[in-house]
């Protein structure tokens, strides 16, 4: 598959986080010799916290983790994550084989069954061949390195163009924190949770409810505030672990807070840059609602439009597509007083076409890789910001051929 034009210059140089060592392997899980499983392994007292898909149909390892974080933290702790099959609408054997694979995974390393954490990420409704990840558990046991987080961002990756990697440093009390951030996700990205599957890690000193917490709030203005195609996945899962090794105690610490939610956004960015047939990057700003909920209907309407969208892949300002969103959007909104900017070119204002507004100047801005609509609707102070990309014919290609 053809590297996005969205994609970074190369995959950055993650800092090596104490008291985490991954590993990856070629299980086969729907392919072969393509790594397609990691496993991380995280020191006795870590804290682990995640957010997960509110989607009804969520898979079983989703349940699984859901159903185990906020356990005793004292002992060590595993994640595990295959790519090639979701195992989502797999029924009764899809709990199966989650509990095939965290046994093994206990077994070989030592975990509690109560702290392997599992995910998997591919096609919907095909048994997962767990036999095949089950083998190559003693070799990524043996394989543990504390560098070796690169390699488990390749293994989580699907219908990615590159392997998605953040990572950021804060000075606390004279130490410094470190927070590394691995990601996958190309298309099935709707917010609803995160939108993919995320892992972070940290050498941060914190509790698991203050971690949590922590979570949730960053992930509201990061991975829940972008969309690819509006469909949201089964298997969506977001887990943070904190390792404690660095022993800075960063609960209530808003440095530390700030560097997390910058990881995030780095990776929920690099999702939407790595959008199935992704051209171009989009950041839709919208301002003046009636409150954040209604701008970011407002938001999200605009974001989801394949009418825009397409648009936008055509380089074409339609901004009359713009009014369409807003008006289909649900929230409160008044004709009269809306105003409509693509980059610092104002293209309506007052409820109309702006009458300095210029086509062939709109026009040469469309062609930007990277592009800014704002959206005001003079009604109060609401905002909400949010990311998406255009609408091209490769995504109808990438998923025509999904399974075959």
């Amino acid at each position: 598959m053809a590297l996005s034009p969205l994609a970074p210059a190369a995959f950055p140089d993650l800092p090596v986080i104490d008291g985490v060592t991954f590993a990856a392997a070629a299980a086969g899980v729907k392919y072969k010799n393509r790594v397609d499983v990691m496993l991380a392994l995280l020191a006795p007292g870590a804290a682990v916290a995640g957010v997960f898909t509110r989607s009804s149909t969520r898979s079983a390892p989703v349940l699984d983790c859901q159903a185990k974080l906020g356990g005793d933290p004292s002992g060590p702790a595993a994640i595990l994550v295959n790519s090639g099959n979701s195992n989502a609408f797999t029924g009764a054997r899809g709990v199966e084989s989650v509990k095939a694979v965290t046994h093994a995974v206990a077994a070989e390393t030592g975990v509690p069954e109560a702290r392997v954490f599992t995910a998997s990420t591919g096609v919907i409704g095909e048994p997962l061949p767990h036999d095949r990840i089950v083998a190559k558990i003693g070799e990524l046991a043996a394989a543990q390195a504390s560098d070796g987080i690169a390699d488990a961002a390749r293994a989580i990756m699907t219908t990615d163009t590159f392997p998605k990697g953040a990572k950021a440093e804060v000075r606390i009390g004279g130490k410094t924190v470190r927070i590394a951030g691995i990601a996958k996700g190309s298309g099935m990205i709707a917010p609803d949770m995160a939108t993919m599957l995320v892992y972070i890690f940290t050498d941060a000193l914190i509790d698991q409810a203050t971690l949590q917490a922590l979570v949730s709030q960053a992930n509201a203005k990061t991975f829940n505030c972008i969309t690819v195609d509006s469909d949201t996945s089964t298997s969506d899962s977001l887990i943070m672990a904190a390792t404690g090794a660095s022993g800075v105690d960063v609960a209530g610490n808003a440095d530390f807070a700030d560097a997390l939610h910058s990881v995030m956004l780095d990776l929920a960015h690099q999702v939407v840059r790595d959008g199935e047939g992704a051209t171009k990057f989009v950041t839709l700003a919208v301002t003046g609602a009636k409150d954040d909920a209604d701008a970011n209907k407002v938001a999200m309407a605009i974001a989801n439009s394949p009418l825009v969208k397409t648009a936008i892949a055509g380089e074409d300002a339609n901004w009359g597509r713009i009014v369409m969103a807003v008006g289909k959007s649900g929230a409160t909104a008044d004709r009269d007083r809306l105003c409509i900017r693509f980059g610092d070119i104002t293209v309506a204002e007052n409820g109309w076409r702006a009458p300095s507004y210029s086509e062939a100047e709109t026009s040469a801005y469309m062609k930007a890789q990277d592009l800014e609509i704002g959206v005001d609707l003079g009604i109060a102070s609401g905002k909400s910001t949010v990311w998406t990309c255009d609408l091209t014919h490769g995504y109808i290609s990438i998923n025509a051929d999904y399974r075959s």
